[in-house]
């Protein structure tokens, strides 16, 4: 697997009017509210490529397909997405995780945004993503 950068980094947010209040009011990051969701995100902030704050609501859709995160599964604090070179990769990088013996929380998918992603939960309870985005690439 050949990783070209971090993605991305979003604190995963139980409360998420709070820590808006923390990241957005009190820090004064210059984030943005994405359409139609509580996710507040930033591509403008010098040293990252993306920073958000992601409900844990919306954290379990875009993990489980369901609006709240399952029982007896250990609730993220944060998500770490790692870009790769294309699409394709994802999957391959998909496979690679797996035969390393980790289990992934969804295989590699399109969002419905356009990223392409595959997601485990580690150890440390992050969200682990290996993504293509393609507005990183020059494309979308």
């Amino acid at each position: 697997m050949e990783i070209e950068f971090i993605a991305g980094f979003a604190v995963i947010a139980p409360d998420p009017a709070t820590s808006r209040r923390l990241y957005l009011d009190t820090i004064g990051l210059p984030l943005e509210a994405s359409a139609g969701s509580d996710y507040f995100h930033s591509e403008g902030i010098a040293g990252a490529k993306h920073f958000g704050v992601w409900p844990l609501a919306e954290a379990a859709e875009a993990c489980f397909g369901i609006p709240a995160w399952p029982e007896g599964v250990t609730v993220p604090q944060a998500s770490v997405e790692f870009e790769v070179a294309e699409p394709g990769a994802v999957a391959t990088a998909a496979a690679e995780l797996r035969h390393a013996g980790f289990e992934l929380v969804h295989d590699a998918r399109e969002e419905p945004w356009g990223q392409t992603v595959a997601r485990l939960l580690s150890a440390e309870g992050l969200i682990v993503g290996i993504s293509y985005a393609p507005w990183f690439h020059g494309k979308g």
